[in-house]
């Protein structure tokens, strides 16, 4: 029998249709376009401006562009995870929502946390059950609503986030296709320096948490940018290593976006020219969750069946690291 391997089948994606600009962004805080495009390479990010609709909304939205494109019966997906760091609600769980509102009837769910390595992570997890041959469809969603937990009064954290949803399906492979490799890592001291304060077990909502702002982000912006830049790219680095590979056997970076210096450093180390770092967050900002599917869905057209693809992350916790997949089917 020929090994099963876990491959990417499908993709969709959602962003909100307000556009909130630099530009924008200038009249509300103390920054100007030229100083966020100079220093994160954002131009541009989506915000879901209807507040009775949450992170479950992206969601849903990017799996049923991604049902309707591959036309797929949802009561075929026999999993959903969904990747968030902004879940609708603190206790009931995101994915059983969304996986009902798409008619995913047969599957269970559940959410997975591990801030902008949510997706990574996701990724991992789905492949995992597809190789044990007990799952045959599973749906990967990464979505946030951000701006539910920006402060729009701190110029370090509202100029960095944006909204959107992204999903893929994952399914069984016999061709070598699809998820080869994966170095994962974490660090417990980054609880310090990207976090939310309150909310949590800690430090329960009250009034007085309310008043001191600390429902939202906070970032210690240059401690978080030194060890981004040093784990992604270590772990980029070592994937290849790992597999043998140099920077020209990869055909695409699909790096976490959340500032363009990070994604640059990391595709020098890798030695990758720019033409095979794909790249969107000028128009989205950082969407969390949302960032790797949402490349994919942008850049599909252009990814071949066989291309080797490398994906990085890093985000809160410390969350990190990196993927190594074969693409599987040709748009």
């Amino acid at each position: 029998m020929s090994k099963i391997t876990a491959a990417i089948t499908a993709v969709g994606a959602y962003v909100p249709d307000y556009v909130l600009t630099n530009d924008i962004l200038a009249t509300m805080v103390d920054t100007n376009d030229e100083w966020i495009t100079t220093r994160t390479g954002i131009k541009e990010r989506r915000i879901l401006k209807d507040k009775d609709k949450g992170s479950s909304f992206l969601g849903i939205k990017a799996a049923e562009d991604l049902i309707a494109k591959k036309n797929l019966d949802p009561k075929e997906i026999d999993m959903v995870i969904f990747a968030t760091a902004t879940p609708d609600l603190p206790v009931a769980a995101t994915s059983a929502y969304a996986a009902s509102q798409i008619g995913a009837v047969n599957a269970f769910s559940y959410d997975l946390q591990a801030a902008c390595s949510s997706f990574l992570y996701g990724m991992s997890t789905a492949a995992s059950y597809i190789e044990s041959g007990r799952y045959k469809k599973i749906l990967l969603i990464g979505a946030d609503k951000m701006s539910s937990i920006i402060d729009y009064t701190d110029r370090t954290t509202c100029i960095i986030f944006g909204d959107g949803g992204g999903a893929v399906l994952f399914e069984p492979n016999e061709e070598g296709l699809g998820l080869q490799d994966e170095y994962l890592r974490t660090d417990g001291i980054g609880r310090e320096f990207l976090k939310i304060e309150a909310g949590g077990s800690l430090l329960p909502p009250s009034e007085e948490t309310v008043a001191k702002r600390q429902h939202f982000v906070q970032q210690d912006g240059k401690t978080v940018f030194k060890y981004a830049v040093s784990n992604m790219a270590d772990a980029s680095t070592k994937i290849l290593e790992r597999n043998n590979m140099t920077g020209q056997d990869v055909n695409w970076l699909i790096a976490h976006q959340a500032n363009k210096r990070i994604i640059d450093a990391t595709a020098n180390r890798m030695g990758l020219d720019d033409s095979k770092v794909l790249m969107n967050i000028q128009r989205y900002g950082n969407t969390t969750s949302a960032t790797l599917p949402l490349l994919l869905h942008d850049y599909e057209k252009q990814l071949k069946k066989g291309d080797n693809i490398v994906f990085a992350s890093f985000g809160g916790g410390f969350t990190w690291g990196s993927i190594y997949l074969k693409w599987a089917y040709n748009s």
